[in-house]
């Protein structure tokens, strides 16, 4: 704790190495999201999927957050955030590598269960990095850190979307899903070497990252973390926490909030590569880099929130940047 007149650190620097490389998680799992986003698009186009189905895939990405982020926090909880990451990254990297034998199978429900898995493992991390940083100093500057080390989150973003651009997108057969379904019914050998030339394409991205996650899995393995306060903590009182968590009004509100604010970030950047394509004749490299240039903005914001915090009340910030977009989103749907 600061003494009195002495301002409070935002990162002490005795947890400075280990914010650094918990930071390096929240990159992680931003490019495991955005390299996602466009693939609901590119297995619609391969496999000769509906909207619908094609959604599945975000569907399971985000099963794996709702299924085991409770399991994930009562493990952390019963051993500690150390452990919980290296089960984080275990399951994520095995997850990336299941899509070798998925993209073989060429079988979309092997490619969903590659993502489920691989989210269960991105669901243990979020929930072991985020109250780790948060615990990392002071509680009063643990806003502050936790935005500033959620700020490198859409840097991953990035990359990720880089990536599905570049190295996905732009190596899938350029042959639209009306080509593709005459191929079906007149010479389907060639439309099944088209699809295993792109599920391959698709492969390739996610195996490497299922490497680079095993490497990062090494380095936490060896890395000697710091612990904070509260961590020898191990009893575990679910309905106890749970109970206290309902009668919190700002909690409950928080929850409402969040599901709202994801449910409309996911679905945006999942299907502006389908509204470009279908309704603007875009080609999807051109879409996503519509989505890059958002994801840019989000990125600079992040920074520019993350110094306003230090004289706005979240609460107070929150309102303010809800408001804002509502009012672009009407602009959007009206204009």
């Amino acid at each position: 704790m600061a003494q009195a007149g002495e301002k409070a650190r935002v990162i002490p620097g005795d947890f400075l190495p280990t914010f650094i490389i918990v930071t390096f998680l929240f990159s992680l799992w931003g490019f495991a999201n955005d390299i996602t986003n466009p693939m609901v698009a590119a297995f619609k186009n391969i496999l000769l999927i509906s909207n619908f189905e094609s959604s599945l895939v975000q569907f399971a990405f985000y099963g794996g957050y709702c299924v085991m982020a409770i399991p994930a926090s009562l493990f952390i909880k019963r051993f500690s955030y150390k452990t919980g990451i290296l089960i984080g990254l275990v399951l994520y990297a095995a997850g990336c590598l299941l899509f070798i034998p998925s993209g073989y199978m060429m079988a979309f429900w092997a490619f969903l269960v590659s993502y489920f898995i691989m989210t269960c493992g991105l669901s243990f991390l979020e929930t072991s990095a985020n109250p780790y940083i948060l615990s990392m100093g002071p509680e009063e500057t643990s806003t502050r850190r936790l935005n500033f080390a959620q700020s490198f989150n859409p840097m991953g973003s990035i990359i990720g979307m880089l990536v599905a651009r570049n190295f996905i997108l732009a190596r899938l057969d350029k042959a639209d899903e009306a080509t593709r379904k005459i191929l079906q019914e007149t010479t389907p050998e060639k439309f099944t070497a088209m699809q295993q030339h792109d599920l391959g394409v698709i492969i390739g991205p996610y195996a490497i990252l299922g490497i680079v996650v095993l490497a990062v899995l090494i380095v936490f393995a060896i890395a000697k973390l710091a612990k904070c306060k509260g961590e020898d903590h191990k009893q575990i009182d679910f309905l106890g926490t749970l109970g206290r968590l309902v009668k919190n009004r700002r909690y409950l509100e928080g929850v409402a909030a969040q599901a709202f604010y994801i449910g409309a970030q996911i679905m945006c950047w999942t299907f502006i590569i389908q509204y470009a394509e279908n309704e603007l004749g875009m080609l999807k490299t051109k879409a996503q880099m519509y989505n890059m240039v958002a994801m840019g903005i989000f990125v600079s914001s992040r920074f520019v929130c993350t110094f306003l915090l230090k004289y706005f009340s979240p609460g107070g910030l929150l309102m303010s940047l809800a408001i804002g977009g509502a009012a672009l989103q009407d602009g959007v749907i009206f204009i």
